[in-house]
């Protein structure tokens, strides 16, 4: 596994046309892709909101159906999906196009050596030529009060002239502080000393990350552009539920004391399980390693980190909650640990 204290993402300045190349795909060397069990992560994000993108934003009257929904707007997934360590290719939220998520974390992300954080997507690797990655981008931007962000400096060296169509690829190596640029299962990490000098914000308390979708779209009226004025050129359209940016997990390298009072997702190993799930009327709770419980809480919590219900029993009564997704707090003296629960009546 990579060592952050001394990885230095170097970009060649060359002429005007020339290719400039930054850190490789997924496997390769000198990648700074992160593996979401690696140690380095300390927490997750534990609050995300969601402002859904359209399908086509050429068409804003475009729609497409799936199940009983039909809509303009992107629809796969919901804000739950981004909560805690990444859960793979389909527990995601899909952002549209153009579309943002905003993540609160229950400490502030702090300034520390090399990466602070990474945010996950679920790119895959492409299967035919040019043998590319299938990467869809976002721009990423940080907070610390939630209201003035600050965007990371992002370079794009993707050629801009033609369209990469909605199952195009794209080379990991021209693509630079834009969420996205390796697979499912590997983070993207992002360094605070890039904005340390920006006004209204502090780099050893952020609060907020935002991830917006670059749309990727090369027409004048639609285009997205990096911090050095390239068009960033993406796979587009993808008029589908699934479209745009889809937000994994965004998980925490550095942080420092709790200012929220929301909980932390960390990364233990497996002690309880929960089912069913998802849940009509009763979440059961089983124990992998029952000496780690012998006296504990349960707590179910919606997304805002609120406590709806408690117990001190293996069971929660759900019945009155409404549909959607909730987080399920087990407690045990300082052994505090997290599930996802999904309430279906």
């Amino acid at each position: 596994m990579l060592s952050f204290r001394n990885i230095i993402v170097i970009l060649f300045v060359l002429p005007l046309g020339a290719t400039a190349q930054f850190a490789p795909g997924v496997g390769q060397a000198g990648t700074t892709a992160v593996f979401k069990d690696s140690s380095v992560f300390k927490a997750w994000a534990t609050t995300c909101t969601v402002k859904r993108g359209f399908i086509n934003i050429e068409d804003t009257t475009a729609t497409y159906t799936q199940g009983d929904t039909t809509s303009n707007h992107a629809f796969f997934g919901n804000a739950g999906a981004a909560l805690g360590p990444p859960g793979g290719a389909l527990d995601v939220v899909s952002l549209g196009d153009g579309g943002s998520a905003v993540l609160g974390f229950a400490h502030p992300i702090a300034n520390g050596p090399g990466p602070d954080f990474a945010v996950f997507e679920n790119g895959f690797p492409a299967q035919t030529a040019p043998f590319g990655d299938y990467l869809e981008l976002a721009f990423v931007e940080v907070s610390s009060d939630g209201q003035h962000f600050v965007r990371f400096p992002s370079v794009s060296l993707t050629q801009d002239t033609v369209q990469i169509d909605g199952f195009g690829q794209l080379n990991p190596e021209k693509i630079h502080n834009l969420a996205g640029k390796y697979v499912v299962n590997y983070g993207t990490p992002f360094d605070l000393d890039d904005v340390a000098d920006s006004a209204g914000i502090d780099v050893d308390s952020i609060c907020f990350v935002r991830i917006v979708d670059v749309v990727g779209d090369l027409h004048d009226d639609f285009a997205r552009y990096d911090s050095q004025g390239h068009k960033i050129n993406d796979p587009w359209p993808s008029p589908y539920w699934s479209g745009g940016f889809d937000l994994d997990a965004v998980g925490v390298m550095h942080q420092k004391g709790d200012v929220t009072g929301l909980p932390v997702f960390e990364h233990p190993e497996e002690s309880f399980r929960v089912y069913p799930n998802p849940a009509n009327a009763i979440v059961n709770v089983r124990f992998v390693k029952s000496n780690e419980f012998k006296t504990f809480n349960m707590n179910l919590l919606n997304l805002s980190g609120q406590t709806l219900i408690s117990s001190s029993g293996k069971q929660l009564n759900v019945s009155g909650i409404p549909n959607g997704l909730y987080i399920l707090k087990m407690s045990a003296g300082k052994n505090i640990q997290f599930k996802k629960v999904l309430i279906r009546h």
